[in-house]
């Protein structure tokens, strides 16, 4: 059964809700039947990489919001991370466009290895503080996941996979997500936002249930 999780490697809530489901897929039956397929969505496509720019002053011009503000967000942001074993960083965040971050997914996903390359991204973004529309940074967490660094480095410089990241954009147009995370189950039921754990389970095992009827034999 298709889990797909539309999802920005700069959004925080992005990775609390990985680590939400992760916990909802750990406690499900029937784990070794979900595949799950990594969606690229941008909160901010028009923003420039600036790697020298504070994150509290972006989200503070962004917001158009003071950054006092802006700040105690983050800190909020950082202690509900906290609650689900995760280290926010802000102070060592690089603003960065996730284009790039998003083809470097869809080229893992050829090998098998998305789920990898987007725990690499967000750990690297929200922890490490590195900068995400790096090539060599790109080149670097592909070649610690098992992908081909010379392939890698070939499909980052010729353009490859981003029409791949524009059709996910569009396609979550088209099924009305706004924001993200959004999860898709089965194409049947939705889920947006860092839900909790057990929303996750519970809309899990109802798509089961339907995709069991529908697929008998392809159950493992």
């Amino acid at each position: 059964m298709q889990v797909e999780i539309w999802s920005d490697v700069m959004c925080p809530f992005c990775y609390i809700g990985k680590r939400k489901f992760e916990s909802a897929l750990a406690q499900f039956p029937g784990k070794e039947n979900i595949e799950i397929t990594w969606k690229s969505f941008q909160l901010s496509p028009d923003l420039k990489t600036q790697p020298d720019k504070n994150i509290d002053q972006f989200l503070a011009e962004y917001k158009g919001m003071p950054l006092e503000e802006a700040k105690h967000l983050n800190d909020h942001v950082t202690a509900l991370a906290k609650r689900v074993g995760l280290v926010y960083n802000f102070d060592k965040a690089v603003v960065a466009n996730s284009f790039n971050a998003h083809r470097f997914s869809h080229f893992a996903k050829q090998y098998g290895k998305q789920n990898e390359a987007e725990e690499k991204l967000f750990h690297s973004y929200f922890t490490d503080g590195k900068n995400i529309d790096d090539y060599g940074f790109l080149i670097q967490s592909g070649t610690e996941i098992g992908l081909d660094a010379t392939a890698l480095k070939a499909a980052l410089e010729n353009g490859a996979y981003a029409d791949d990241v524009r059709t996910d954009i569009y396609e979550a147009q088209q099924i009305g997500a706004r924001g993200v995370p959004f999860y898709v189950f089965n194409r049947q039921y939705a889920v947006s936002g860092a839900q909790d754990s057990r929303v996750f389970l519970e809309t899990l095992e109802k798509a089961f249930a339907s995709w069991q009827k529908a697929n008998p034999v392809h159950q493992k």
